[in-house]
């Protein structure tokens, strides 16, 4: 699984009932033609991140299929896993560093 781009929006909390901020990421993701998890439309991973600077971490996540929008029903494992976080974070820090 190779992590080819993204997209990210802070998700809004009007009411102020979650603490930390929370972003949703859309992960454009490649995986091999031999991996279960290949598509001939594409793939994404939709990340809801908790950007919380104590406990950064994967709150959700689910595989879509890009042309289809259909919802896969597929786990990461403990080292795709890490890389999704690793990728949201990286990724989220030079976020905040271009919005300063």
């Amino acid at each position: 699984m190779e992590i080819t781009g993204h997209t990210m929006e802070i998700l809004q909390d009007p009411f102020g009932l979650l603490g930390g901020n929370r972003y949703e990421f859309f992960l454009y993701i490649a995986v091999d033609e031999e991996d279960e998890l290949y598509t001939e439309n594409g793939l994404l991973l939709k990340v809801i991140f908790s950007g919380d600077e104590e406990n950064p971490r994967i709150l959700q996540y689910y595989f879509i299929e890009r042309a289809t929008g259909k919802v896969l029903d597929f786990a990461l494992e403990e080292e795709e896993e890490a890389l999704v976080k690793e990728y949201c974070l990286n990724n989220l820090s030079e976020e905040k560093f271009e919005e300063e």
